[in-house]
């Protein structure tokens, strides 16, 4: 269930950005093995609720994640968020990677494991739970956070699909 949204300008924001996974691969041709690095990299601004993903490839690690953050600038999503936490449960899926994602009382702090704890604390996400279930891909894992994040509704979003006031909920 994706959203149609606006894209974000990633000029107007104070972007913070955390390397995921860097990958050494190896393409082997005639005359050798040709190496260069993959690296997936996270970006937000915690401050607005912004976040987005993206992977870049290079002959040196540097260029590589320098790619993956121009990428990721480039599919920015705002996450609904209800002060430090997520409004609600969900659950995100991609492949075989599904994540789940519950609203924690104020002071739980992130208890996430690597890839899911990027992207939440790039988010902006203070208070939550989240369990990482199949595929420990952190790629898959991360688009499985991403469509859990745009999953999310706020009671202002549910009570005018439901044709409510947001007291009535």
């Amino acid at each position: 269930m994706t959203t149609l949204t606006k894209k974000l300008d990633a000029n107007q924001f104070n972007l913070k950005d955390q390397v995921v996974a860097i990958n050494r691969v190896t393409k082997v041709v005639k005359g050798g093995k040709n190496m260069s690095f993959a690296a997936l990299v996270v970006v937000g601004d915690a401050a607005s609720g912004v976040v987005g993903y993206g992977s870049g490839k290079a002959k040196e690690v540097p260029q590589a994640i320098r790619k993956g953050i121009e990428s990721a600038k480039k599919n920015l999503v705002k996450v609904n968020l209800t002060e430090t936490t997520i409004p609600h449960q969900v659950l995100g899926r991609y492949g075989s990677g599904q994540v789940l994602l519950k609203p924690a009382p104020e002071g739980t702090g992130v208890i996430a494991g690597g890839a899911v704890r990027a992207v939440m604390t790039s988010a902006g996400v203070q208070n939550v739970l989240t369990k990482s279930i199949g595929s420990p891909n952190p790629h898959n894992v991360i688009k499985a956070t991403f469509n859990a994040l745009t999953q999310l509704r706020d009671r202002g979003e549910v009570a005018s699909t439901r044709g409510k006031q947001v007291e009535e909920l």
